[in-house]
């Protein structure tokens, strides 16, 4: 609790000083807060206190936001606010309001997109071409793949979450997936596998006329789970959600999550604060257990994208 104090105390010194600086002097002094923002980032990471690190979220957001206002071209602050976004979205929002959830990865995705845009002119990612946006994506590197997995994720997660509200954001899926492929091709290991875990649920969660493979997704599953160790909890919840659901293994799915129930504290200690939290987002998950598994395949008619 010391250490947290520590960094925050200077963190919210900076925030008063940067709101009566001139703009030239308020953007490089947010560009010195990069440590004590990472430090952050790490304490938070590692605070097992679910409650206490989901009441500060929202506070949170909006000083990111507001840092953005002053410097717009920061990278690493646009990286940070989507990841946060995403984060926030995918942990305490996805389970009540799809649509809010939706709405906070859009958020995500184009504070992404314009870090990505920092290196290679994308354009409007909604209007360029998708021939102009495949070229764009071929000259990223690896320095790009922070950027590139969190525009990749919100915006997956945003097409998984409102298609059925707004049917035409699948017309968004060939970027989506051209992002995907050239994310595979920079960095797979990145954030313990994260990008396996994408192919993974998109696999289980769209049909054979839309790509998906459930013996794919096996294999994109077994792949982050070796890379992450097995020890990032979060695989495990989507591999229940996605692929045991897929497939109708009533019984992989119940095991699946009490696996991350029981699992220790300790299990994975710089990604505590995830993994506390996906424990309980598992609970919640489990007591849902029988409107997946109906015996008329109705929740997969609903919900397996055609």
């Amino acid at each position: 609790m010391k250490k947290i104090r520590k960094r925050i105390f200077p963190f919210l010194l900076a925030v008063l000083l940067i709101s009566g600086c001139g703009k030239a002097r308020s953007r490089f002094m947010i560009s010195q807060m990069k440590p004590i923002m990472s430090g952050m980032s790490v304490s938070t990471n590692r605070n097992g206190d679910v409650e206490t690190v989901r009441k500060s979220m929202p506070a949170s957001l909006v000083q990111l936001d507001g840092f953005i206002e002053v410097a717009p071209d920061n990278t690493d602050l646009l990286i940070r606010a989507s990841e946060a976004y995403s984060g926030y979205a995918f942990l305490f929002v996805e389970d009540t309001d799809k649509l809010r959830a939706a709405k906070l990865h859009k958020k995500a995705r184009n504070y992404a997109m314009r870090a990505l845009n920092q290196s290679q002119d994308f354009g409007d990612p909604l209007t360029c071409s998708n021939d102009e946006f495949n070229e764009a994506l071929k000259k990223l590197t690896k320095e790009d793949a922070r950027a590139l997995f969190f525009a990749t994720n919100s915006w997956l997660s945003c097409m998984g979450l409102s298609w059925r509200k707004y049917p035409e954001i699948i017309n968004d899926r060939p970027k989506i997936l051209a992002m995907m492929d050239r994310m595979m091709e920079l960095d797979d290991t990145f954030n313990y596998g994260a990008i396996h875990i994408m192919f993974g649920a998109y696999n289980s969660a769209h049909s054979a006329n839309m790509g998906g493979d459930p013996k794919l997704a096996k294999h994109h599953f077994d792949k982050a789970f070796e890379i992450s160790g097995s020890k990032f909890l979060p695989w495990y919840y989507l591999y229940a959600k996605y692929y045991a659901v897929r497939i109708q293994d009533r019984e992989l799915f119940v095991n699946s999550l009490n696996k991350i129930i029981s699992a220790p504290e300790n299990l994975l200690p710089e990604k505590s604060f995830a993994n506390e939290a996906t424990k309980e987002k598992a609970k919640r998950l489990l007591k849902k257990v029988d409107l997946f598994f109906e015996k008329d395949g109705t929740y997969l008619k609903k919900n397996l994208v055609l």
